[in-house]
């Protein structure tokens, strides 16, 4: 394959998919337009993820199309650093790696996020570039609505994916919808992400993108069985930001209520919480997802950037403490 790196007998557990940029941010007080220093940091939904399962001890791979140049090295090598696997990255002369800019919030200031990531080499995936043998030999691989919205190629890689996935033995599939509507309007993304449910076992979502994507309005346990019965995702876990979380698994309602925080930085919490729900899937453990999902989104508001770096004895010190309660 193109691009591909050495590595080429790696196998892993779990397998994510998706653009990962550079991110930029001032610091807490100081504007975008007043800042004389930016901190330098890198950000990803597929690849936050991929970090947070890594720290947990999951075996997991990340797969992107990046530049060959400084940024694009400086993402597979911080990576790595945390135990991801990025052999098969696609490495190209062509296009650049996306940007974005942070302004943290503080309230009743939001943060502001500017993104800078048209015509980025990650929006122009395709298909045929993966390595499909890597990605069906892990047992899980974790999608994200926010790949499917960057270009034609990307969304028709996504439903590829996770078709190729379903038809292998064994292979899983979960899908956080991550709507962004400066990459799409609600009716594109209902398009696309209806598309791909068929073939998830795993769907998470806010409870804002349900009500924007699918047009829904009504309690989080309605729109997980609404979602279950209409798509047939056999789990589907909704998050409701301090309020924790509630699932629908096999049927069963669960949920998990939130913690008292002390937020330093908001990005990258949903990504927290979707790698504690896939932590829990793996392990076939309903009341797991939803306790490390709400542990490790409370932990990712402690910390400044993207990432979650919180170790699976981190998480149980967390509930060990009297955390989250799950209900059923």
């Amino acid at each position: 394959m193109k691009g591909q790196a050495k590595n080429r007998d790696a196998k892993v557990q779990v397998v994510t998919l998706g653009e990962t940029m550079i991110r930029f941010s001032s610091r807490v007080g100081i504007p975008l337009e007043r800042a004389r220093k930016l901190d330098v940091e890198i950000g990803g939904s597929e690849s936050n993820v991929a970090v947070a399962l890594a720290r947990l001890g999951v075996s997991v791979g990340w797969i992107s199309k990046l530049v060959d140049n400084p940024w694009g090295r400086r993402i597979a090598g911080e990576l790595r650093l945390h135990g991801v696997d990025t052999s098969r990255i696609i490495w190209t002369q062509e296009g650049r790696v996306g940007t974005m800019f942070v302004e943290p919030g503080v309230k009743p200031r939001p943060a502001e996020v500017i993104y800078d990531r048209a015509n980025s080499a990650a929006s122009t995936m395709k298909f045929d570039e993966l390595d499909i043998d890597y990605i069906l030999s892990a047992r899980h691989v974790h999608l994200t609505g926010i790949t499917m919205a960057l270009s034609d190629s990307c969304r028709e890689l996504v439903k590829q994916v996770a078709a190729e996935v379903r038809k292998a033995a064994g292979g899983t599939v979960s899908f956080d919808v991550n709507y962004r509507q400066r990459l799409w309007s609600p009716e594109e993304a209902r398009r696309a992400v209806v598309s791909v449910l068929q073939y998830v076992n795993l769907l998470i979502s806010t409870l804002d993108d349900v009500r924007r994507v699918f047009q829904f309005d009504g309690r989080a346990e309605d729109a997980c069985r609404l979602l279950q019965e209409t798509y047939g995702c056999p789990w589907v876990i909704i998050t409701l930001g301090g309020e924790g979380a509630v699932g629908l698994f096999d049927g069963e309602v669960q949920r998990v209520s939130g913690y008292e925080l002390s937020i330093v930085d908001r990005i990258g919490a949903g990504d927290a919480f979707a790698a504690g729900a896939i932590y829990g899937f793996l392990q076939d453990a309903p009341d797991i997802s939803l306790k490390y999902g709400a542990a490790l989104a409370a932990l990712k508001h402690t910390v400044f950037g993207d990432q979650s770096y919180f170790s699976k004895a981190d998480v149980e010190r967390l509930l060990a403490a009297g955390g989250s309660d799950i209900q059923r």
